[in-house]
């Protein structure tokens, strides 16, 4: 009887003792897992924040772009208006000839 007893004593330290490692492995591998989680957590950070940042570097551009042609156009518009034809910029220059000589029409 005796020995059925010390048997189940060392049967149950040996049990203990492997759900002891057990825990310990189970800690050390959730370790590892929390480690390369954050890693990878990290990486995607950095990613996305690299592909905003080429977003935002497109959309500045596109800006300037749309900025530029908007100018030109703005631009061509004016000069379009302020064009005097031939016989327009003479009569312009005649009037202020008469003006400044003091002739009336």
């Amino acid at each position: 009887m005796r020995e059925v007893i010390q048997k189940m004593v060392e049967a149950e330290s040996e049990a203990k003792r492997i759900l002891d490692e057990a825990k310990a492995e189970a800690d050390r591998l959730m370790g590892d897992a929390r480690r390369q989680a954050q890693g990878l957590i990290e990486q995607s950070r950095r990613e996305a924040k690299a592909a905003a940042a080429k977003v935002v570097e497109a959309a500045v551009q596109t800006a300037e772009r749309e900025k530029k042609d908007r100018l030109a156009k703005e631009v061509a518009a004016v000069e379009a208006e302020t064009r005097l034809d031939d016989a327009t910029r003479r009569a312009a220059a005649e009037a202020v000839v008469r003006l400044v000589t003091g002739q009336s029409s």
